[in-house]
């Protein structure tokens, strides 16, 4: 563990470079096209798009530099007990660290006091990392997707009971 990284809530004045995060990340697994999370509205503004009750958003920063980030927020388009793991990202230097074991397990906990019951994720075959970090949570995999993301581009899906 890396002891200069540090997990805190997003202010606005991280939005660019989450938004640039994101951008690198994808673009690195080839995910820029149609359907990808890429180009959803929120990305340029991530700290509005989660301020509400039920969402939270968190960065992984070294120093002043975001290095990583995740968040939840209600399913669009589900159950209202559903959440959706949201624009998990880590720039490759923040990457088998543990960074990631421990934002998912605060972002499971903040959906779980947020009243959510399940928590869905959408992601790529090739994000095997990911994955594996995921299915180690208890993430288990599901045959199609839920809710209605509008990220098409995704041909991987999971879900966990909190």
């Amino acid at each position: 563990m890396d002891p200069a990284l540090v997990i805190r809530p997003i202010i606005a004045a991280d939005d660019p470079q989450v938004a640039e995060l994101i951008r690198t990340v994808m673009t690195e697994f080839g995910a820029t096209g149609a359907g990808f999370a890429i180009h959803d509205p929120e990305v340029v503004a991530m700290t509005k798009a989660y301020a509400g009750s039920r969402s939270g958003y968190w960065v992984v920063v070294r120093g002043d530099r975001v290095v990583g980030g995740g968040g939840f927020a209600e399913l669009a388009g589900g159950e209202p007990e559903v959440c959706e793991l949201r624009k998990m990202y880590f720039l490759p230097e923040a990457r088998g660290l543990g960074m990631g074991r421990r934002l998912l397990e605060q972002i499971l906990e903040a959906a779980r006091s947020a009243g959510f019951r399940t928590c869905y994720l959408e992601t790529l075959a090739a994000m095997g990392k990911a994955r594996r970090l995921y299915e180690a949570a208890g993430f288990e995999r599901i045959d199609r997707p839920m809710g209605s993301t509008g990220h098409f581009g995704c041909n991987t899906w999971y879900a966990r009971q909190l």
